[in-house]
C-alpha cells in the first residue's frame, strides 16, 4: 500500500492542516504495516503553475517533473491532503499540484456519455483548516471544489477532517483541533 501525503499550508509549524495531516498519516502508518509514504510540501517545494509552455511541454525539466507528479499520484492507494482555506478556496500551490494530476487520458477522459474518471479505487482524506465557520455556507469554495475535482477523477472515497473557526479565538482553535483529532479514526474505519 502506498500513501501520498501533500501539505500546502504556508504557516509552517503554526499550521492547523499540517498538524492534522501528520496525525492522519501517523494513524494510517500505525494501522497498516508496511505502508509506504511519500511526502510533498507544496510550500517548501512548489509545483510550477501551468503556462502555455507547460501545456506545450517546451521545458523538458518541467515536463519530466509533471510526469513524475502524475505517476506519484497514480501509484498512490491513499492520498492525504492538508488544505487550509485561503480567501474561501484552496492555496494556489495546491491548485498547481491538482492541475498536474488532472490530465485528460490519464486521470479522466471525455466520452460520448460525458467525462469518465480514470483514477478510481483511491481513498482521499483532506485535512481542512478554516479561520471561520464555512461548512454548508455559500462561502465554502474549498470542500465542494475538492470533492468535485477528486470525484471527476473517479475517486469516490473522499473524507474531510475539519478544524473550523480556528481564527476566531484561542479557545475556538483548541476546540476545533480537539474535535478534528477525535475524528481522525473515522475515515480509517470507512476505508476498512
Amino acid at each position: 500500500m502506498k500513501l501520498l501525503h501533500i501539505d500546502s499550508s504556508a504557516l509552517g509549524a503554526n499550521s492547523v492542516t499540517r498538524e492534522l495531516s501528520a496525525a492522519i498519516v501517523a494513524r494510517w502508518q500505525a494501522e497498516i504495516p508496511g505502508l509506504s509514504v511519500e511526502y510533498r510540501d507544496l510550500d517548501a517545494n512548489p509545483v510550477a503553475h501551468l503556462t502555455g509552455g507547460s501545456l506545450a511541454r517546451t521545458d523538458p525539466v518541467e515536463a519530466a517533473e509533471a510526469d513524475r507528479l502524475l505517476q506519484q499520484f497514480l501509484d498512490a492507494d491513499m492520498i492525504v491532503v492538508g488544505s487550509p482555506m485561503y480567501n474561501f478556496g484552496i492555496p494556489s500551490t495546491l491548485k498547481a499540484w491538482l492541475d498536474r494530476i488532472t490530465v485528460n487520458g490519464k486521470t479522466f477522459r471525455y466520452t460520448d456519455k460525458g467525462p469518465e474518471g480514470l483514477a478510481g479505487g483511491k481513498h482521499v482524506i483532506v485535512a481542512s483548516g478554516r479561520g471561520g465557520l464555512h461548512t454548508g455556507q455559500p462561502s465554502d469554495f474549498q470542500e465542494p471544489y475538492l470533492r468535485f475535482l477528486f470525484g471527476f477523477l473517479g475517486i469516490t472515497g473522499i473524507e474531510f477532517i475539519r478544524a473550523e473557526g480556528v481564527g476566531m479565538s484561542p479557545q475556538h482553535r483548541s476546540d476545533a483541533l480537539a474535535a478534528a483529532h477525535a475524528a481522525i479514526g473515522e475515515p480509517l474505519r470507512k476505508a476498512a
